[in-house]
């Protein structure tokens, strides 16, 4: 399966959160980022992962994205809009990742469990 990132043909870049070069982002902003950026590194990671380990880090992460709470500062909802993203988008955007994932992923494994002259006998 090809990692073609999150959104399909958008591109994430740090300029998009406001850390342009020669600007001053606060480390409060900085540590959200990469608290961010770890959630999603999990979830994407992760998601169909088989072992005990990794399927906590992936349910740990979409616990985390789908939490509405903003009690914490940490929170996903408090982190989006600190850096101006906008977080039902986000999720849309992970869901859509996700299900691509898993058809490209079920049309691997299906691959993989046919003989290639067979699936060349049946394609033609």
């Amino acid at each position: 399966m090809t990692d073609r990132g999150l959104f399909e043909p958008d591109v994430l870049l740090r300029d998009q959160f406001g850390v342009r070069s020669g600007a001053t982002v606060s480390r409060e902003k900085r540590l959200m980022l990469a608290v961010l950026e770890n959630a999603l590194d999990s979830y994407q990671k992760y998601v169909f992962s088989g072992d005990s380990q990794g399927r906590q880090m992936y349910d740990e992460a979409v616990e985390w994205l789908e939490s509405g709470n903003t009690d914490w500062l940490f929170s996903y909802r408090n982190i989006c809009e600190t850096l101006d993203i906008n977080p039902d988008y986000l999720r849309r955007g992970l869901e859509g990742w996700r299900q691509r994932a898993a058809v490209a992923r079920e049309a691997e494994i299906q691959a993989a469990s046919v003989p290639p002259e067979i699936a060349s006998a049946v394609l033609g």
